[in-house]
């Protein structure tokens, strides 16, 4: 038995006819399907039955006078079905004309594009939501650049003060290494945000993907990567920002919370060094000081470690933080310890000297342990002293317990 071409039509499409007047003369089981009516409750019904309410009434004017002319009507038209549920169909409405060139009937044909139109709107709206983010960041990366700026000024004025307090040569050793550290925070910056620049760019280009390919969950998925690489890429700021608070006044602060500060700033770097730290620091250990410069002394130590691990080259690098009290628990001894080969006897006595460096010009200004000693001298009252291990070096952060 043959297959005509009405069946082939009606078994693959979504099928009515109406009657000049627009009366439903004729539905096939597609038809009752997506809509949810049964045959019965079409037959004899006005087709505006799955009318949208959200659709114009220009686009019936539209549709009435296109095939009132006798032209085939195409559009994608919104219908809602019997239970309240939106669907998307593509449709031909033809006028069926007899011998005489008058219309008898009307001849619709549809196929079901909901999923498609659905996926469109959810990536469009993606793609704004996508753009929104990236306006706020803009937004956000300008005001905190405009803060930075703001902080240079409170460096500079901060730098003109200690120049009161101490002689020529001191206050120039104060600022060199207030510029270098700076300058090595910037590039902490960049290193930081040079890894999630590259997941969020083929993020966006796998999303493109998944797009073509109406992967909805993919596209969700990336989606939610997109915007969690932004949000850390905006904590990174954030990060860097609070070191650089030009608040010092002193205060009671957990030396936990310092140490974290400085291995949150140094993460790329110990990661791409693949340097294992290990931190044995109890909790509710305070000192009275400026918690900031704290976390500089430590980042000063763990990137001198980096740098003598490189030129020793030691491939099985570990750093070991540790704080404990004195016998008499009137000090805490903070202790930073390395692998890295130590340091020589002939230049032990003089490696807190200022412009003291082992290393080349290009890798250091010879101020970082004169300026971590005058930190901790000054803003916490305390000492820092090293000797070597076994292994390494040891360096030791003693600092006045705070409820002495």
């Amino acid at each position: 038995m043959s297959t005509t071409y009405q069946e082939a039509i009606e078994n693959s499409n979504i099928v009515s006819k109406t009657d000049i007047n627009g009366i439903i003369t004729f539905v096939n089981d597609e038809f009752c399907k997506i809509s949810g009516y049964s045959y019965d409750e079409l037959i004899g019904q006005n087709h505006n039955i799955v009318r949208h309410p959200e659709v114009q009434a220009s686009s019936f004017e539209l549709l009435w006078k296109t095939i009132l002319d006798k032209k085939p009507y195409k559009a994608t038209v919104k219908n809602l079905t019997k239970d309240g549920k939106t669907v998307y169909l593509n449709t031909t409405i033809t006028p069926i004309l007899d011998e005489f060139e008058n219309i008898i009937e009307f001849i619709a044909i549809r196929y079901d594009v909901t999923f498609e139109v659905e996926l469109k709107k959810s990536l469009e709206q993606k793609e704004k939501e996508l753009e929104e983010l990236n306006q706020n960041l803009e937004l956000k990366v300008k005001e905190q650049t405009k803060q930075l700026k703001e902080l240079n000024k409170t460096l500079e004025k901060r730098v003109q003060e200690e120049i009161a307090k101490n002689d020529e040569k001191q206050k120039l050793l104060f600022w060199q290494s207030r510029m270098a550290s700076l300058g090595q925070m910037i590039g902490n910056i960049a290193h930081q945000w040079r890894q999630p620049l590259t997941e969020l760019n083929l993020t966006l280009f796998n999303m493109k993907k998944s797009s073509l390919k109406k992967d909805e969950k993919k596209v969700e998925e990336l989606y939610k990567e997109s915007k969690n690489l932004i949000s850390s890429m905006s904590t990174t700021i954030e990060d860097f920002m609070n070191f650089f608070n030009p608040r010092k006044e002193k205060k009671s602060f957990e030396i936990k919370d310092s140490i974290n500060e400085a291995l949150t700033i140094l993460k790329k770097l110990i990661q791409q060094e693949n340097i294992k730290i290990k931190v044995d620091v109890p909790t509710n250990y305070k000192v009275l000081g400026v918690s900031n410069e704290l976390s500089q002394v430590i980042i000063n130590l763990i990137q001198n470690a980096k740098d003598a691990f490189i030129t020793n080259d030691i491939e099985d690098k570990n750093i070991l933080i540790t704080l404990k009290e004195d016998l008499d628990k009137k000090y805490f001894l903070l202790e930073i310890e390395d692998n890295a080969g130590g340091i020589k006897e002939e230049n032990q006595d003089s490696i807190f000297e200022p412009y003291f460096t082992t290393k080349h010009k290009s890798q250091g200004t010879g101020l970082g342990l004169f300026m971590s000693k005058m930190i901790v001298e000054k803003s916490l009252e305390g000492t820092l002293s090293h000797k070597n291990s076994e292994n390494g070096s040891i360096f030791t952060i003693t600092i006045l317990n705070e409820k002495e």
